[in-house]
């Protein structure tokens, strides 16, 4: 019971987290010193023209009256038409979406793969040379600016040893589209061509994504493990003979992650963030190149359909993490 109340106000706090959102972006959007309309006019658009499509557009109308109504579209999915593509924002996003989604899934899952190991078998061996050098590479890897590592990688796998493709997702046409994400509809299609050249042109994204977030889950594993090893029942565990590899699997590990799985969805935003960066790097056509592209256009309208749709999916993703973590945390039954 205890559990459902929980959930319940974690999904009472999304509706007012999202409207905070829309309103945060449409005021930050309207002190920038710029005139969307000249902008999508051009510069030798006449006055009259100007300030017939700001009327057009409702730009003309009361702040109150603009917030209202830029409500109703976003809640309609209207975003407005971008400047750079001519087409519904919207659209644009939408179309991105699966670039960026396949990227971040394929980092979050190498993060774990690395993390969870080396957070486990570090704090097992505290103290010792192996926890040291964990310790050191996980500091390491937050430090390291992505867009550093990303050329980097560039440099040697692709320039020097040739081994992975400079840029792009996929060479031809790739896979017959189900998901749009180009791995799963390879293996669903099973067209193995397809999948190999996925794979490898998403390696080096991927892994420039993963490892800031693998240190991230190390730390955090790491701590956990700590905390739970010193605990009474494991202690009493011990006492009572039970095998140590028994007891790092069956009461360790289930109660050490809760916090590392909460990390992990915080973790999807900050990905979404850096794909920005690594996007326009690795020329990955998802939600990182289309926003760069629109402030390199002062796309405006663009611009903020993008910081409302990916702040939305951040705001969803996280409600999802508290629901998990409330299913997941024992305590969440007392």
């Amino acid at each position: 019971m205890r559990r459902i109340e929980m959930i319940l106000s974690r999904l009472a706090w999304f509706v007012p987290t999202l409207a905070g959102l829309i309103v945060i972006v449409f005021l930050i959007s309207n002190v920038i010193p710029t005139d969307p309309v000249r902008i999508m006019l051009g510069e030798n658009a006449t006055q009259e023209q100007v300030e017939a499509m700001r009327v057009k557009l409702g730009y003309d109308k009361p702040i109150l009256v603009q917030l209202v109504n830029h409500f109703r579209d976003v809640l309609t999915g209207n975003l407005g038409t971008s400047i750079y593509s001519q087409r519904p924002i919207s659209e644009d996003l939408a179309s991105r979406v699966p670039a960026t989604l396949e990227l971040a899934l394929a980092a979050i899952v190498l993060a774990v793969l690395i993390g969870i190991p080396l957070g486990v078998v570090s704090a097992l061996k505290r103290n010792s040379a192996l926890d040291q050098i964990v310790r050191l590479a996980s500091v390491s890897g937050l430090a390291i600016a992505a867009f550093w590592l990303a050329m980097q990688l560039q440099f040697l796998f692709s320039m020097k040893l040739r081994a992975a493709p400079l840029n792009g997702r996929i060479d031809g046409f790739g896979p017959d589209t189900i998901t749009g994400l180009m791995i799963l509809d390879s293996i669903l299609g099973a067209d193995w061509e397809s999948l190999s050249g996925a794979l490898r042109h998403i390696a080096l994204p991927a892994i420039t994504l993963a490892l800031p977030a693998a240190a991230t889950i190390v730390r955090f594993t790491r701590a956990g493990v700590l905390e739970v090893i010193n605990s009474n029942h494991v202690l009493y565990q011990r006492a009572m003979g039970v095998p140590p590899r028994l007891i790092v699997w069956k009461y360790v590990l289930r109660n050490a992650l809760i916090s590392t799985v909460t990390q992990i969805g915080l973790i999807f935003g900050v990905l979404i963030t850096n794909s920005v960066v690594v996007e326009t790097v690795f020329d990955w056509p998802g939600l990182g190149t289309f926003v760069v592209n629109s402030i390199l256009q002062s796309d405006h309208k663009a611009i903020i359909g993008f910081t409302i749709f990916t702040g939305g999916l951040i705001v969803i993703v996280n409600l999802l993490v508290d629901i998990v973590h409330t299913l997941l945390d024992p305590r969440g039954t007392r």
